[in-house]
């Protein structure tokens, strides 16, 4: 008789074989692959961001002078205009209606230094964003070209750094300033810091100061000034009708606009709102789809942060 033997039950016919093994193995691959997930979101939130970073810094050192550029270019167009028309501002007050004070970024006039090659717009008012497009003239000051003192700011470094060359001015180097009431030539008495006596204005002249940061670009350690006086008759100024007690801090040589907290924070939720939509797309969406959304979402929320970041700065920066 012969003897058939059924065969030993191996592992997989086993009850912790087999089946069970694909079961366990189940969560293991669902759970590397949220982890594989969480890893790639965090890592495309981190890259957004950094992003934005490098693109506030290209944009100070780089974006902000094509800014620059276009506003004097606009600016220069539209006071030639009212150079041609006698419309041009002559005070601190609209030429159509003397109640009104002049807007700030109003052009007053044209700054023009042959010895650092320098060709300007002066706008009214000195604020950070004023300073953005163009030299600015301090509101509670003479007009340039007018008897008395008058004082423009520029800033040292960003947005096209029009006063980044003012400290190399020698004594004696002559300059213009063409406002609505004409052309003004100036010379330079001496350059001075904090601390630093400020020559006596002879009665009857008028003398135009300019300011700008001090120290390293785009890390200033104090303000420099440049005085120079008139050597052509000054002009008859008006009324003045702003006084010092109406100028705000964020007017003042290295003063700041604290008012722009609400907009930068806003439009800084904005951006980490849209980064994180981006880094969770990247999740489930190809790699160029999601960048090709991304890049236009990002670069026009970081530039409004970085706008308000650079008001943030010192106006003279």
């Amino acid at each position: 008789m012969t003897v058939v033997q059924s065969p030993k039950p191996g592992p997989a016919d086993s009850p912790s074989g087999g089946a069970s093994g694909v079961g366990t193995s189940q969560p293991k691959l669902q759970s590397s692959a949220r982890r594989g997930r969480a890893r790639l979101v965090a890592s495309t939130l981190v890259l957004s961001l950094s992003a934005c970073l490098l693109g506030f810094v290209a944009w100070m050192t780089i974006g902000s002078r094509l800014y620059y550029d276009r506003v004097q270019h606009n600016d220069y167009a539209s006071f030639r205009s009212e150079l041609a028309q006698a419309t041009a501002p002559t005070g601190p007050t609209d030429p159509a209606n003397a109640k009104k004070l002049l807007p700030p970024g109003t052009p007053v006039a044209v700054l023009s230094i042959p010895e650092i090659g320098l060709n300007a717009v002066v706008l009214q008012g000195t604020t950070s964003d004023v300073l953005e497009g163009g030299l600015g003239h301090l509101r509670d000051t003479a007009m340039p070209g007018q008897a008395g003192v008058s004082e423009i700011l520029g800033r040292r470094a960003a947005y096209g750094g029009p006063f980044a060359r003012l400290s190399s001015l020698s004594p004696g180097a002559v300059f213009s300033v063409t406002s609505g009431q004409g052309v003004t030539r100036y010379r330079v008495l001496d350059v001075r810091r904090a601390g630093d006596v400020v020559p006596q204005l002879t009665r009857g002249k008028g003398r135009l100061v300019l300011g700008t940061a001090d120290g390293p670009p785009f890390a200033p350690t104090g303000v420099v000034w440049v005085d120079a006086d008139t050597i052509t008759a000054p002009y008859t100024p008006p009324a003045m009708v702003i006084s010092a007690s109406e100028i705000s801090p964020s007017e003042l040589p290295l003063g700041t606009e604290s008012g722009v907290w609400l907009p930068l924070v806003l439009w800084a939720e904005g951006l980490l709102l849209a980064a994180l939509a981006i880094a969770w797309l990247r999740s489930h969406w190809g790699r160029w789809q999601t960048w090709t959304v991304a890049v236009p979402v990002l670069g026009y929320l970081g530039l409004g942060v970085a706008d308000q970041v650079a008001r943030l700065l010192p106006n003279l920066m």
